[in-house]
Order: structure tokens, then C-alpha cells, then sequence
């Protein structure tokens, strides 16, 4: 009997996870599959790691922008990269008078293209080791390598690392990052 139940569990596990239409090669992100079919925020909103993000997409009234047809490359904060800010800054981004401010901080994270991390690799070694990255929100941050891992300095000289390259989505990719970008000031 036990092993009809073992057999019957592997054998719906197979079917599961062949049956189900639109899961990309894509890495799990905050306990969640990332689903090639679905959009930037249909994708994110299942990530565990990234509720401050969702919430601040939200708030800022993002959210129809980033299901839109893209392509965008979206570097996404984790909640530790926003934990990072000094104490209380995501709560005064998040009220309503402060919303120009934080989708401006937002838009510097969202790139006008479809660049999968080979992409980026090529265009730092093109360029001597660091590529500008101009983003939608008008920052220009700069991309360049640590060892193996990409890095993104942002406006004030802060980095961030991509954790998790290459989460394809219908309308673009998303780069996990452990800091949140900063415009220089």
C-alpha cells in the first residue's frame, strides 16, 4: 500500500508540474514560481520577499504601468533591501503626499527593455567594466561586475547585488536586488 501511495504521489507531482502551462526555467522567488505567462505584478504579488515592494507599487499607483506590455527590466528591493533604509522611511514614502517622491524612487528600479543577464555581462565588458543604465524614472545608475555577480550602483553610490538574475515574465524580467536604488541627491 505504501508504495501504490508513493507512486501515485510522484506520479501527480509529474503530472503537475508538466501539466502546467507558462513555468519558465525561471528560479522560485520568495517561496513562489515566477511564471513566464504572467506580468510583473501578477508574479510579484506571490514572492513573500517582496510585500514592500508590491505595497509600494500600489501605493505610488504603479501597478497598471508594470502589467502593461513593457518590455521592462524591473531590479526588485527585497523587504531586507528596504529594511536597509534608515528607520521609517518606507512608512513616510508610503503616505499619499509623499507619492511623487517614491514613484520617482520606484521608476529608477524599471529599465525600457528586456535585458536578461547575459545581455547586461556583455554590455559592462563592452564598456570597459561598467555600463550606464538609464531607467524610466531618468536616474542613470551604473552596472559593473563582482566576480560572477552583477551590481548596480545607484545616484548617492550605493550597490546593489542581483541575487536572482533572469526571472522572465510575459512583459519583460525581473533582477531579485538586496538595496533598494537611490536618485543621486
Amino acid at each position: 500500500m505504501k508504495n501504490i501511495l508513493s507512486t501515485i504521489a510522484v506520479s501527480t507531482a509529474l503530472t503537475v508540474a508538466f501539466a502546467t502551462p507558462g513555468l519558465a526555467d525561471n528560479p522560485m522567488v520568495g517561496g513562489a514560481a515566477m511564471y513566464e505567462n504572467k506580468n510583473i505584478v501578477e508574479n510579484a504579488v506571490n514572492s513573500a520577499d517582496h510585500t514592500t515592494l508590491v505595497a509600494a507599487v500600489k501605493a505610488a499607483g504603479l501597478v497598471e504601468t508594470l502589467s502593461g506590455e513593457g518590455p521592462f527590466t524591473v531590479f526588485a528591493p527585497t523587504n531586507a533591501a528596504f529594511e536597509k533604509l534608515p528607520d521609517g522611511t518606507v512608512e513616510t514614502l508610503l503616505k499619499p503626499e509623499n507619492k511623487d517622491q517614491l514613484t520617482k524612487i520606484l521608476t529608477c528600479h524599471v529599465v525600457a527593455a528586456d535585458a536578461m543577464s547575459d545581455a547586461i555581462m556583455g554590455m559592462i565588458s563592452d564598456d570597459g567594466g561598467a555600463h550606464p543604465v538609464k531607467t524610466v524614472g531618468g536616474c542613470t545608475f551604473t552596472a559593473k561586475m563582482d566576480g560572477d555577480n552583477i551590481v548596480i550602483e545607484d545616484g548617492q553610490g550605493n550597490e546593489a547585488t542581483v541575487t536572482i538574475a533572469d526571472v522572465d515574465q510575459s512583459n519583460g524580467v525581473i533582477h531579485v536586488i538586496d538595496t533598494v536604488l537611490l536618485p543621486a541627491s
